[in-house]
């Protein structure tokens, strides 16, 4: 089981302590003190060591509790990435394959149309192209949708019966059943739209392992790794500990006042009376878990390290390459295949991969980055990258949403790679 990392110097890694340390203030003055963020934690490992580790404001403004290292965050789609580490490791022991129809696994999907017109519950579908495989679960090419995405007649009808909600809504088996009675919204493989697939993925997880979705993530992934602070659900010798969620208004200031609509942030969720207190009927591989910047920290230095950490294995090293290459169909970027009116990853340069954003062009995202580097982020503004050609770990908390109401990622891109004084290119 990986052991906590003490700090080390930033420059013994190659880095700037000044450096990180302006990224401290800037995020001091720019996002708490001007109560754009209640409060952040940032991590930043590399060349093996935890160089800088700085939680700053507030967890509950409410109340007045200070964030801590050991803060649990509702990490919502970073979920996504653990769920997809899981799905591959039945990939490598022979029980599915990525090419494989999804209707082999859920049969009641199998006529599945596309839509055409109308709305719920009448529509008119065609037949589409192909059949949807795991690939396009994966790779979020499925032709599933959000309900959020507020684009059309096929995400009102999640909207109306609920599915892939931010409040849960269900079972993860009223869900599949749910989405059989839907159209796609396009053919599997035409365009990229963020999804519930991941959900399904986590469905599949259950159908194929033979048990529970979270207990397989449980014994394959949290317990080996030591993630003993992340689950889909927060006990209650631990619920002091998770943080106040906030939601951000178009003039992204704060509001104490949930009731005050006119400046800011109000209160979304109180830790106090959280639905994250007790465990959930949807068990949401798509954005259910809540975590620890420690724990997420574990679970990202396996990544960097081939799969591996402290003698635990989650994946190997081929796997890993596979799933951080661009899977898009035709080598294309994000913004050019995608339908999504919301992505945790805009820039352009940027593909997918199996669970992630992948940097294909730093110079096209107009942020220094090094191909190859892999990330994703959370609807309550928490994120990580990991860039393997520099041996980089960068992880970040805080709890506003949408994760779109600030240009925090981009300057944190900005200023962490800026804080490397010696680069391996």
């Amino acid at each position: 089981m990986p052991s906590p990392l003490a700090l080390a110097s930033p420059e013994a890694a190659g880095m700037s302590k000044a450096a990180l340390e302006r990224i401290d203030r800037h995020l001091r003055e720019r996002y708490i003190e001007t109560r754009r963020f209640p409060g952040t934690q940032l991590m930043v490992y590399r060349r093996g060591r935890l160089v800088h580790n700085s939680s700053q404001g507030l967890a509950d403004i409410e109340r007045k509790v200070a964030v801590k290292d050991d803060t649990i965050y509702r990490i919502y789609s970073m979920t996504k990435p653990v769920t997809s580490i899981a799905f591959m490791m039945l990939v490598e022991e022979g029980r599915v394959a990525l090419d494989e129809p999804v209707h082999k696994y859920i049969p009641e999907w199998k006529n599945l149309g596309v839509f055409q017109a109308g709305v719920w519950p009448a529509f008119l579908t065609r037949p589409p192209s192909r059949p949807m495989q795991i690939i396009d679960l994966m790779r979020h090419t499925s032709g599933l949708t959000y309900g959020f995405q507020q684009r059309g007649n096929v995400d009102a009808a999640y909207r109306e019966l609920k599915i892939g909600e931010v409040e849960k809504a269900g079972t993860l088996q009223s869900m599949i059943e749910g989405l059989a009675k839907l159209p796609l919204e396009f053919s599997p493989g035409e365009a990229w739209n963020y999804s519930v697939s991941t959900d399904v993925i986590g469905y599949l997880i259950g159908l194929i392992s033979g048990k529970p979705f979270e207990q397989f993530l449980q014994e394959r992934i949290f317990d080996p790794l030591g993630m003993k602070d992340t689950g889909f659900f927060v006990p209650a010798d631990k619920a002091r500990r998770l943080a106040a969620c906030y939601s951000a208004s178009p003039q992204g200031a704060m509001t104490f006042h949930a009731t005050d609509r006119k400046g800011g942030l109000t209160l979304q969720d109180d830790p106090a009376t959280s639905s994250f207190l007790s465990p959930p009927d949807l068990i949401s591989g798509g954005g259910g878990l809540c975590s620890t910047s420690a724990d997420y920290l574990s679970f990202c230095r396996a990544l960097l390290n081939g799969g591996e950490l402290d003698g635990v294995r989650l994946v190997g090293p081929k796997t890993l390459q596979l799933m951080t290459a661009n899977h898009l169909p035709g080598g294309k970027t994000l913004p050019e295949l995608s339908r999504s009116l919301f992505s945790e990853a805009t820039y352009h340069g940027i593909g997918f991969g199996l669970g992630f954003s992948v940097t294909l062009d730093p110079a096209r995202t107009l942020i220094p980055g090094s191909a190859g580097e892999y990330a994703w982020g959370g609807a309550a503004t928490t994120s990580f990258w990991i860039d393997p050609l520099e041996e980089l770990i960068a992880i970040f908390m805080t709890q506003v949403l949408p994760s779109t109401a600030t240009p925090i990622r981009r300057e944190l891109r900005t200023m962490v790679y800026s804080a490397i004084t010696d680069s391996n290119l």
